[in-house]
C-alpha cells in the first residue's frame, strides 16, 4: 500500500506550493486540508474561528485529516495541524511526513507578499513578526515529533521539491 505524503510546517512554509509541484511530479492527487475545511463548511477559516472558536476549527481540521489520508495523495496540512497529539501520531503512522522548516523571517516575508494573509485570523493579536516567531518556537518540537524528515524550506521551492522528491522516489 502506498501512503500519503504529508507536509507540515508553519503557514507560508511552502506546503501548498511545493505540495502541488510534488503531486504533479509523482502523479498523485494534491489535497490542502485548509481548502477542504473551507469547501466543506462553506466558510473561511477566519469565519469558522470567529463564529465557533479555535477548538471547533481544530475538531473539523482533525476529521478532515482522517478523511483525506485514505488515499495516496500529497497532503498539505494547516500550520496548526500538529497541535493535536492524535493528529501528530496519525500522520506519522499513516504517511510519510515532511516538516518544511522555515525561519520566522522567511515566513513573515512570504506572508507580507501574499494577498491572502488577511484571510487567516491572528492567533495572538501580536504583530505578524512577533506572532510568527512565537508560533514557530512553540510548534517546532511538534513539527519535529510529527516528521520523518525535516527539510530546509528557506530555500527556493525547486530545491525543496528536489529534496523531498529524492526521499520519495522509492515509494
Amino acid at each position: 500500500m502506498t501512503h500519503s505524503i504529508i507536509l507540515v510546517g508553519p503557514r507560508a512554509s511552502g506546503k501548498t506550493t511545493v505540495g502541488k509541484m510534488l503531486a504533479a511530479r509523482l502523479h498523485r492527487h494534491f489535497i490542502d486540508t485548509d481548502d477542504v475545511v473551507q469547501k466543506q463548511t462553506n466558510k473561511t477559516i477566519a469565519q469558522i474561528v470567529d463564529e465557533q472558536g479555535w477548538d471547533r476549527f481544530r475538531e473539523i481540521e482533525s476529521q478532515i485529516l482522517k478523511d483525506v489520508m485514505l488515499g495516496d495523495a500529497v497532503v498539505a496540512t494547516g500550520g496548526g495541524m500538529v497541535i493535536s497529539e492524535k493528529n501528530r501520531h496519525y500522520m506519522k503512522n499513516n504517511g510519510m511526513v515532511f516538516y518544511l522548516a522555515t525561519s520566522a523571517d522567511t515566513v513573515v516575508a512570504r506572508l507580507k507578499s501574499n494577498p491572502a494573509v488577511s484571510q487567516r485570523p491572528s492567533l495572538t493579536g501580536l504583530s505578524i513578526t512577533e506572532e510568527i516567531t512565537g508560533i514557530i518556537k512553540e510548534r517546532d518540537p511538534l513539527y519535529q515529533e510529527s516528521a520523518h524528515y525535516v527539510i530546509d524550506a528557506n530555500k527556493d521551492k525547486t530545491e525543496v521539491l528536489q529534496q523531498i522528491y529524492a526521499l520519495c522516489v522509492p515509494l
